[in-house]
């Protein structure tokens, strides 16, 4: 299914549209304590509908690593009522699109369809969250699947040492899992594993069905409450009690050799969590540090000494912790030279106020970003449904433009000065283990079909 990307985001929408928007938010939580969040934009013709589900990665226990992903998988392999042919066919024979993620914290279950054909959307998507069958047959064949998922992951370097790097800086805890599992872990599960699971975390108290469209608010409400209406409340946990995270132990700097061309490298450290009030400073200083082409690190390392052609920093803020750092591609001459260059952009944030023609620039950047993505109504719907998520509540896009406008160089520095602190950090190094690069030209085939 869909991969669990870092997330990395401009025409004005005018106050009118904008204003209009945010007023057609609207909650309703049933009986069962099912929520349900939509936003109504009427001047569309589509709807994108999701089911959320309260449990991630790291609601997992070492034996169970990976099963949440798992579960998406399996989701589309039948249900009571559809065959695996069936699901597949349902959304795209009227022209619309479904797909999963499963990500740290959350997994969710998506459509987007014209607005016509929502009530079919939220009747399939709510028939593989709450009717799959986990035929014997599908799950060691998905078993597979995911298996090659997993190394497909592995020869992609770029993405995976971010795994490597959350297992380092986590240690045993649960963030540091990754999202995908252990081929070991996934080859021992069998069906009566993965549908316990499944019966014990998707409960109504934990799903929060998203849309955003042409849609009318009370219409998915009647919708959700015949869909979920034979959803059982009896033993439902309540809300996810998860671990605390914990926070960087100290520095540490691990090495990794592979079959692999270039050096990668990212460090970092833990950042701050969606619910603390560093958030948008930390947003704004991650979109001036290394989110684009003008960004400081993009400039100095890229631009003015072609050390790299992919080199960004990250913020990513979950619902107690985050992460923060840079990520850069270079030549294995260059890993400490890059190395040094990304901390004296750190510490030129520590030790100097941003210009605040700079800090302005960047605002702009940022809101802009922000305001563009929203145009995408897939977008809008994951905004809400991982707003309900993490806080229960919708945060209009004027609040959050006005939170980002308030920001300070002094606000910019007070972050900087709490994380980038070498005595915290974690770095992660992929190194080329010398292995000659793939030849260009195709290996001889003798085989023939004569």
């Amino acid at each position: 299914m869909a991969k669990s990307l870092k997330s990395r985001s401009q025409a004005r929408l005018s106050g009118t549209v904008l204003g209009r928007v945010a007023a057609a938010y609207r909650k309703s939580v049933l009986p069962n304590g099912l929520r349900i969040v939509t936003e109504e934009i009427p001047h569309v013709r589509s709807v994108s509908v999701g089911i959320w589900i309260d449990n991630g990665s790291r609601d997992e226990s070492p034996d169970l690593n990976g099963i949440s992903h798992f579960i998406e998988h399996m989701l589309f392999k039948g249900t009571t009522h559809r065959s695996v042919r069936e699901i597949a066919e349902s959304i795209e024979s009227v022209g619309g699109y479904m797909n999963a993620f499963t990500g740290k914290e959350h997994t969710c279950y998506y459509a987007r369809v014209l607005d016509e054909h929502l009530p079919l959307a939220l009747d399939v998507l709510s028939d593989l969250v709450m009717n799959p069958t986990f035929p014997s047959r599908e799950l060691e064949k998905e078993k597979g699947v995911v298996i090659e998922e997993l190394k497909q992951t592995e020869d992609d370097p770029d993405d995976v040492i971010h795994d490597y790097f959350e297992k380092e800086l986590f240690g045993a805890h649960a963030l540091g899992y990754p999202v995908l599992g252990t081929e070991a872990n996934i080859r021992a599960w069998n069906r009566r594993t993965v549908a316990e699971f499944r019966s014990r975390r998707y409960t109504a108290s934990r799903i929060v069905v998203a849309a955003a469209g042409n849609l009318r608010h009370d219409a998915i409400v009647r919708l959700a409450e015949k869909a979920f209406r034979h959803i059982p409340t009896n033993g439902d946990p309540g809300p996810v009690a998860r671990v605390p995270a914990p926070s960087a132990a100290g520095s540490s700097r691990r090495v990794f050799s592979r079959p692999i061309q270039q050096a990668h490298i990212t460090m970092g450290t833990t950042g701050c969590s969606v619910m603390s009030e560093q958030r948008f400073p930390l947003m704004v200083l991650n979109t001036l540090l290394g989110d684009g082409m003008s960004s400081r690190l993009f400039q100095n390392i890229r631009e003015k000494y072609g050390f790299a052609y992919t080199v960004y920093s990250f913020a990513n803020m979950i619902s107690d912790t985050g992460t923060v750092g840079a990520y850069i591609g270079t030549d294995t001459a260059h890993i400490d030279r890059c190395i040094g260059l990304i901390w004296d952009e750190f510490n030129r944030l520590v030790r100097t106020l941003v210009p605040r023609q700079e800090l302005a620039r960047t605002k702009e950047q940022l809101k802009g970003n922000m305001m563009l993505s929203l145009e995408n109504i897939p977008n809008r719907m994951m905004r809400l449904g991982s707003a309900e998520l993490y806080f229960g509540e919708f945060m209009s896009l004027d609040a959050m433009l006005r939170r980002i406008e308030a920001v300070t160089p002094d606000d910019l520095r007070e972050v900087a000065r709490s994380l980038f602190r070498p005595e915290r950090f974690t770095t992660v190094i992929f190194k080329p283990n010398g292995a000659a690069a793939p030849s260009a030209k195709p290996e001889r085939d003798d085989s023939s079909d004569d």
